[in-house]
């Protein structure tokens, strides 16, 4: 069983950074792929970026290249989402996800149940 929860979320100013967690709770956290997507209000729900299960390869949304990272710790079972210089355009229910296929993390097998993070300008 795997249940993913997310923490980190917050307000931010334009320019800021936040780290997003997302803690899974199943045993074979390093077995899967993991990433994230947003939901920007009355917007589809966005692949952000992805990460092996060994964490060796990422994949980036062009919209948040060089200023988003992605990574994970296989012993904490835990991926985390650096995010800087964010923008009001960032605005969104940032949500992670287990077991899709990389480069955009298509058909997940499982959802976190999402954190709001709002940038101010």
């Amino acid at each position: 069983q795997v249940q993913l929860v997310e923490s980190g979320g917050g307000l931010v100013q334009a320019g800021g950074s936040l780290r997003l967690s997302c803690a899974d709770s199943g045993r074979t956290f390093s077995s899967y792929a993991m990433g994230w997507f947003r939901q920007a209000p009355g917007k589809d729900r966005d692949f952000v970026a992805g990460i092996t299960g060994g964490g060796g390869y990422t994949a980036y949304a062009n919209s948040v290249k060089g200023r988003f990272t992605i990574s994970r710790d296989n012993v904490k079972n835990t991926v985390y989402l650096q995010m800087n210089s964010l923008q009001p355009e960032d605005t969104a229910v940032y949500t992670c996800a287990a077991g899709g296929s990389l480069p955009t993390m298509s058909r997940p097998s499982y959802w976190g149940q999402g954190t709001q993070v709002t940038v101010s300008s």
